[in-house]
């Protein structure tokens, strides 16, 4: 049994959160707060195993309340923000500071089906989240050396759970002229721009949100926007992208098998795949696509991941070439170039 403990100012909010929980007979809700110093004496009474956060409170931010307690009792956060622009770039410092995923408020992104689907499969998966692996205060990571010219590769790298701080440590890496790279993380629709934006202030290459038609090129990396399916398309030499709706794949959308299938098709051994920390099996089927069409393929490895679960599904579906730390995944990808 998951325990999970609701801290919202809003008590529509907390009661919507504690209701779609509540669902799951795998969970039980034990309580709820209105502000971070209830929730701190609910936290030692009650020992949760999963927190909701709201980050926009009265009295004490959720930002604040969540730096004291990554730093006095790490315990697995789960972001409920808002769509506004301030509410993405919050989600990204919560991010940042130790949480483990970000969700939107109810009724701005989804359905309460959807709601209810979304915030109950990322709770199970926090409750799976192994605190020691997250890092509060990151050390920026060196970009490597630039590349040798080499004939156009493409890299395709999927992550759900843990995975925004993950990619950041691998994008840190990647050298200024870098092959073109797409990525698909799990994350609602307005905060993949803002994740983007931040890693774009970080990294030596470019990182954008990716737009319907975008041209690759070295030195690029494009985001799949939430809510949106993003694959990879090829006309002659010229690699691009197209956005697209569809259903959800995996209870995903952006989904990396919908990514990591057009990569197979139209890049095939001219390309590197990599499935990164996250839960379910988004990615496991299209990497093996890779693999087969010639790809060279790397998944995270069991002991630096915040949630085994993709890589473990990849790696158990014959998809997989190399089994790397995270600090290893960027120099592990260079060398398959």
């Amino acid at each position: 049994m998951v325990k999970v403990l609701v801290v919202d100012d809003s008590a529509l909010v907390r009661k919507v959160l504690s209701d779609e929980l509540a669902r799951d007979p795998e969970i039980s809700v034990v309580g709820s707060a209105p502000d971070p110093y209830v929730a701190r004496d609910k936290i030692l009474s009650l020992a949760p195993d999963v927190l909701t956060l709201d980050i926009e409170m009265p009295r004490m931010d959720g930002l604040s309340f969540l730096r004291k307690l990554m730093k006095h009792k790490p315990m697995p956060v789960i972001v409920v923000s808002s769509l506004t622009p301030k509410g993405s770039e919050m989600a990204m410092d919560a991010l940042a500071l130790g949480a483990v995923d970000v969700l939107c408020k109810p009724g701005e992104a989804y359905t309460i089906g959807e709601l209810s689907r979304e915030l109950i499969a990322r709770v199970k998966a926090a409750a799976k989240v192994r605190m020691d692996n997250r890092v509060s205060t990151p050390v920026p990571s060196k970009p490597m050396e630039s590349l040798k010219a080499t004939t156009l590769k493409i890299i395709a790298i999927g992550a759900s759970t843990g995975g925004t701080e993950a990619l950041r440590e691998v994008l840190q890496r990647f050298p200024v002229n870098a092959p073109p790279t797409v990525i698909v993380q799990h994350m609602p629709e307005k905060f993949t721009k803002a994740f983007a934006d931040r890693l774009n202030g970080i990294c030596a290459i470019d990182v954008r949100e990716a737009q319907e038609g975008d041209t690759l090129r070295p030195g690029l990396a494009l985001i799949a926007p939430g809510n949106k399916h993003m694959v990879l398309q090829r006309s002659g030499a010229v690699y691009s992208v197209a956005i697209k709706d569809g259903p959800r794949v995996h209870h995903q959308r952006p989904a990396v098998d919908v990514l990591f299938k057009s990569v197979a098709r139209f890049a095939g051994k001219n390309a590197v795949g990599v499935v990164l920390t996250g839960m379910g099996a988004d990615g496991a089927d299209g990497l093996l696509e890779m693999k087969q069409a010639g790809a060279s393929t790397i998944a995270q490895d069991e002991k630096s991941c915040i949630v085994f679960g993709m890589p473990k599904e990849a790696i158990a579906r014959g998809g997989v070439d190399s089994i790397l730390s995270l600090e290893m995944v960027a120099g592990g990808i260079m060398q398959k170039l």
